[in-house]
């Protein structure tokens, strides 16, 4: 048995910044009012009515015991599947591919996916400590979906997304062989067109377009974070939104009045995970197989070459995502498809895990009308760890996509194993690649240098503070390949570079 499978409906929400407190909704009601909206699409209430599954991605801005338990409850659903994901922004793509399987294998006739986040923080007169990105988190959450970064890296400050995807970008500036001026530029260029679009979207959390300039250029309103990335070179977290998809069998979906010009298939999916987990073990901080292993999957799924793809919406959390991917499926600066939908989480909004389920949505909104005729979503977890792609079309095919899923989910480990690891680094190394992670006030507070010592060994030291002018060295040259003398200082329990 091999049902086709297609979005029978979909929804999205966005809670404005200017909502009053007596209308404000918290993740579970965000999810239920884009759910709601995806069954409308169907035109029958017996759609919500005959549901059997359900499939929450985890929310991270609200504590939730079983996400998918609160929003079965608050819509009065009744299904016999249901379940909520781990963490990760791979999380939309992964749950659909795994609730297509299940529909084609003829286990379920329908699914709701949905996610949504309340991150906006409207009460400024509270200062708000701690991890923000996990503030819905209880203090002995111990999932294992938790950890991004291994106990030798957070001991030298690489924590968070945004600590560990600038070590990507000074890796690719070092390969572009530009200077800082014209690489930044070149990010501007490219985040300017992905604010273009997000500008126009309907549930776009920000609709102010921002220039080159103002992207590229480090001022006061748009101080690094941690370089090379200013403020507006980072996701757009702080925003309220949510976003479900309804996916059936065809036959199932048929009972249902049609709705719009086209249908929407999806053709194929593919996941995998990075056999080297963390950053610091790493081999190359420039590309990703697993990531390209994800789409060669979806695409042998779809039967359908990389050419034949319309339109892409590359999971964007920070511009070196977006690069790397263009690096990994060979697609030039010139090409003339778009590799955003909803002008990324910069613009349009990054909710969390959630983000790839509204570019899902925005995709078949696009397919439906007409203005494309199949398009490819990417996403990824932590840094870069977890992949999934997907493939939906106006046209179905023959093949079958019944185990597809199960397959991934026997096998998903793609790439090298982890490099070997030096905890305690004293002597020379040489500097793979690094960022300096900036104060509240712009001034630079700390490096992050990732090296390789003489015996081949991966080191990871912060800045050595007797050397005043580092962070200049740092930030005006690329010192990628350059020695540093490193030492461990027990005082610090952290080995601490000088650039030699």
């Amino acid at each position: 048995m091999n049902k086709r499978v297609v979005l029978a409906g979909w929804g999205e929400v966005t809670q404005t910044k200017h909502e009053s407190y007596e209308r404000l909704r918290e993740p579970v009601e965000l999810m239920a009012e884009a759910s709601c909206k995806a069954f409308e699409m169907t035109g029958s209430f017996d759609a919500q009515r005959n549901l059997d599954g359900v499939m929450v991605v985890k929310v991270m801005s609200r504590y939730y015991d079983a996400a998918h338990r609160s929003l079965i409850d608050r819509m009065s659903l009744s299904p016999r599947f249901f379940m909520t994901s781990n963490i990760g922004g791979n999380s939309p793509q992964s749950l659909i591919n795994k609730a297509a399987g299940m529909i084609a294998r003829g286990e379920l006739d329908s699914v709701l996916i949905a996610g949504a986040e309340t991150y906006y923080h409207r009460d400024k007169s509270k200062n708000l400590q701690g991890n923000r990105l996990f503030q819905g988190f209880p203090e002995d959450y111990n999932g294992d979906d938790i950890i991004g970064a291994t106990k030798t890296e957070e001991r030298h400050g690489m924590i968070l997304p945004i600590h560990g995807f600038p070590l990507y970008e000074t890796a690719l500036w070092a390969e572009s062989g530009l200077a800082i001026t014209p690489y930044m530029e070149k990010i501007g260029v490219m985040w300017a067109n992905f604010s273009r679009v997000g500008v126009n979207h309907t549930n776009s959390w920000n609709h102010i377009p921002r220039t080159i300039e103002e992207i590229s250029t480090p001022s006061p309103s748009n101080r690094f974070i941690a370089f090379p990335y200013t403020k507006l070179m980072n996701p757009l977290v702080s925003v309220d939104m949510g976003a479900a998809i309804l996916l059936m069998a065809e036959d199932n979906a048929k009972q249902y009045r049609a709705r719009g010009k086209n249908p929407v298939y999806f053709l194929g999916g593919g996941y995998t995970e990075d056999r080297q987990r963390f950053l610091i073990e790493k081999s190359d901080f420039t590309s990703s197989l697993p990531l390209k292993a994800s789409v060669d999957k979806a695409l042998l799924r779809s039967n359908l070459s990389l050419d034949d793809i319309d339109c892409f919406d590359i999971y964007s959390c920070f511009p070196s995502s977006v690069s790397i991917a263009q690096k990994m499926l060979k697609l030039n600066d010139d090409d003339p498809r778009t590799l955003t939908l909803t002008g990324g989480l910069g613009f349009f909004g990054g909710p969390g895990n959630n983000y790839s389920l509204h570019a899902v949505a925005t995709l078949a909104d696009a397919i439906e009308s007409g203005k494309v005729g199949n398009g490819m979503v990417t996403s990824l977890g932590w840094f870069m760890h977890k992949h999934a792609a997907g493939i939906y079309s106006s046209e179905p095919n023959e093949i079958e996509i019944a185990y597809h899923d199960l397959e991934d989910e026997k096998e998903p480990k793609v790439g090298n194993p982890p490099v070997d690891i030096l905890d305690k680094a004293s002597g020379r190394g040489i500097i793979e690649t690094y960022t300096v992670v900036h104060s509240k006030d712009g001034s630079p507070s700390y490096a992050i240098i990732y090296g390789k010592m003489e015996n081949g060994l991966r080191f990871i030291a912060q800045n050595n503070p007797e050397q005043k002018d580092i962070f200049y060295l740092l930030e005006s040259q690329n010192q990628v390949g350059a020695t540093v003398i490193l030492k461990y200082s027990n005082t610090h329990d952290q080995n601490l570079a000088i650039l030699e």
